[in-house]
């Protein structure tokens, strides 16, 4: 399957979303009476059609409908003709089985953002962390509730967490410390120190077994860590 995006402006100007639903409202229904399954919202415009040829001759038609007898003008830049796959419709993709997805783009800004809050020169603590993420990762799953994403949403905590034991470790800063923690979190004194006392980088350490041993799915629990997996329906 394969989709189409139009996005159109009048004279250029950006529409507003009451706006768009006003003047593009006669495009809706010569969608209707064409057969055309489409969703819009605002001034974006998912046409979907079920080969690539079909989808040139839909955009050529429709892209004709809205310039010549609506004459608005389409965004050609963000018009493509795409894979349901490839789509990017507030925030969204299409899966195969028609059901909704979770786009690259969007996947690739929430780690972007997770990545620029978790930075182990941040310099707060480690609980005043936790309480900055929550709130961020329950809106976002709330957002994208609907999308099928499991499999995604396992990789990113995964992701996270081991940014997080980054972070945890680096706040004991010396190798006594790092000793002194993973000990008191139940990983033996011997592993704790051969640990501690290794020359790797902090994000390598994070990534040892003794962090992972320490450090463990039921540590981030205790510590209030919102789980995008356990809440996810």
């Amino acid at each position: 399957m394969t989709s189409q995006r139009v996005k159109g402006t009048p004279q250029g100007s950006p529409l507003s979303p009451l706006l768009s639903n006003i003047i593009l409202d006669e495009l809706d229904k010569e969608l209707e009476r064409r057969g055309h399954r489409f969703v819009r919202y605002a001034d974006d415009i998912i046409i979907m059609v079920g080969s690539e040829l079909a989808s040139e001759r839909v955009m050529k038609s429709v892209s004709e409908f809205i310039e010549t007898r609506m004459r608005l003008k389409i965004n050609q830049e963000k018009s493509p003709i795409i894979c349901s796959y490839q789509l990017n419709f507030l925030g969204h993709s299409i899966l195969n089985n028609g059901s909704l997805g979770l786009s690259r783009k969007s996947e690739q800004r929430f780690k972007a953002k997770l990545k620029q809050l978790t930075k182990r020169n941040r310099g707060i603590s480690f609980e005043q962390l936790i309480s900055e993420l929550n709130p961020i990762l329950r809106g976002w799953l709330n957002y994208f509730k609907y999308a099928k994403m499991r499999s995604h949403l396992s990789k990113i905590e995964a992701w996270l967490r081991r940014r997080l034991r980054c972070y945890r470790l680096k706040q004991c800063k010396r190798a006594l410390g790092i000793a002194r923690f993973l000990t008191k979190l139940g990983v033996p004194w011997n592993r704790s120190w051969t640990t501690a006392g290794s020359s790797k980088g902090w994000f390598r350490l994070s990534l040892t077994h003794a962090s992972h041993e320490g450090m463990n799915l039921k540590w981030f629990k205790e510590k209030g860590l919102y789980s995008l997996t356990a809440n996810y329906g």
